[in-house]
């Protein structure tokens, strides 16, 4: 007769091997997926603005510097020629009224000619310009894919576009990346 103890193992032992049999037969018959199907992938952006300095020689064209501001040399110059012009006219008296009035219209004309000589004398010279340009481009922040995991549909948001398949492990995605060896 067999001991009550053996025939407790016996049968506990056969239960066992049952559900486990039972198991691995339900996983071979209803394999786990090993990948959720991507549906769509759509990116998420941000538009960014930015600014940088563009800078480019110039001709910039300045009235020349004025070394004699008060034009003294122009009414100089215009109160001789127009008193020695005053001069020449008349005689007596009225010889040094020409002259006096003469040089007086001369140093008037002297002033005027040598301030639009000087108005007139301009330099051109090279300057940096430099202005400010704005460009917009997208940063991608991340990407939300949809996917199907067997009958279930998911969203998720992915630092990366995973393609056409996202890998599961334990019946849940794997949503970071696969680390591959670059070999050197």
């Amino acid at each position: 007769m067999m001991n009550k103890s053996m025939l407790i193992g016996a049968v506990a032992g056969a239960v066992a091997v049952t559900a486990i049999g039972g198991i691995a037969g339900y996983k071979v018959l209803h394999p786990e997926p090993t990948y959720a199907d991507v549906v769509s992938v759509q990116p998420v952006t941000k538009d960014i603005r930015s600014a940088h300095k563009v800078c480019a020689e110039q001709p910039v064209t300045r009235q020349a510097p004025v070394r004699d501001q008060n034009r003294i040399a122009g009414t100089a110059v215009g109160a001789v020629l127009g008193g020695v012009l005053g001069n020449q006219i008349g005689g007596g008296n009225g010889k040094t009224l020409a002259t006096v009035a003469g040089a007086a219209a001369g140093g008037y004309a002297g002033n005027r000619v040598q301030q639009n000589m000087q108005e007139s004398d301009r330099q051109t010279v090279m300057e940096t310009r430099c202005r400010t340009e704005y460009t917009n481009h997208k940063k991608i922040l991340g990407y939300n894919v949809t996917y199907h995991l067997g009958e279930k549909q998911g969203v998720v948001r992915m630092d990366h576009d995973p393609g056409q398949r996202i890998p599961v492990k334990d019946g849940q995605p794997v949503l970071t990346p696969a680390v591959t060896e670059n070999p050197s």
